[in-house]
């Protein structure tokens, strides 16, 4: 990516979760969606929206349809706050990369607990002197 997109895709980042959080009265979005990241394809006509949210699947699905449907006012409310000629069409994804590392650090929590109930190790190095 270059400087140029990367910046847009910080300022798409911004405006879309202050728009989410004061703009969109959708009673599908609980769990408050935290958008993760934002990739613009280099033309700046595609902007994907990696999204996560907490709950269920059933809520993550539900969060996921509705900021798809809003995702028409929230590109005329994106290109009324920035200063590009046309705001990039917007594509929301739910962010697996968030699922994955939450499940490492679930496991990482249960090997921690196994090994904090089993006995020590000892060294039975028995010097003879």
């Amino acid at each position: 990516m270059s400087r140029r997109t990367e910046r847009i895709a910080s300022t798409i980042q911004q405006e879309l979760a202050m728009i989410i959080l004061r703009e969109l009265n959708d009673p599908r979005l609980v769990g408050l969606p935290s958008i993760t990241r934002v990739k613009v394809s280099p033309d700046l006509s595609i902007a994907d929206i990696f999204v996560s949210v907490m709950g269920t699947p059933g809520q993550q699905n539900a969060a996921l349809n509705a900021l798809r449907h809003s995702a028409g006012l929230m590109r005329t409310m994106l290109s009324k706050a920035m200063t590009l000629r046309t705001a990039p069409f917007l594509k929301f994804h739910i962010d697996e990369g968030l699922k994955k590392e939450m499940a490492v650090l679930d496991l990482l929590r249960k090997v921690e607990e196994e090994n904090a109930q089993r006995p020590p190790i000892s060294n039975s190095t028995d010097s003879n002197t």
